[in-house]
């Protein structure tokens, strides 16, 4: 499973890899850097999420030197695993060469559930939640990957 430099390749896909893949590649540098070598990229590429770079500054984590990837850009990485964190990627996943095991993880979009805030604060509210879920899904890995395969 693993490689030979023992590091597990994983990749969080999601629709536009702005905000919840982001943030699931800055958790996993952070709490898992000595065992998984994380990617993120999208479906498509809308950018980094202002709110969702503040939100994982506010935790410690720094996600401004990553940036927004289109799938492709990571196509030929030898990935062990795709994670998918959004309905849409799940359900439009490309075929990935080689072993990869594709699981999904769905998480909601701060963004989408942004919208109806009334305040900036209510609105990053929904931003840290997320945040939180991804970390608590981050920190059972890479033990949890396997166990999401088999249910």
């Amino acid at each position: 499973m693993q490689e030979a430099g023992g590091k597990i390749k994983v990749l969080f896909l999601c629709t536009g890899n702005s905000c919840r893949s982001q943030m699931a590649e800055g958790w996993a540098r952070r709490l898992k850097g000595d065992v998984i070598e994380a990617y993120s990229a999208g479906i498509e590429t809308h950018g980094m999420n202002p709110n969702a770079v503040k939100v994982m500054a506010e935790v410690g984590v720094d996600i401004t030197p990553q940036r927004s990837k289109h799938v492709d850009e990571v196509k030929d990485v030898g990935l062990d695993y795709v994670v998918t964190v959004c309905a849409n990627a799940n359900e439009s996943c490309p075929v990935f060469p080689g072993k990869a095991k594709v699981v999904h993880v769905g998480f909601d979009d701060p963004p989408k559930l942004a919208k109806t805030a009334k305040t900036e604060e209510e609105a990053l509210n929904h931003y840290r939640r997320v945040r939180d879920e991804i970390r608590k899904f981050i920190e059972t890995l890479p033990a949890g990957l396997q166990q999401k395969m088999e249910h």
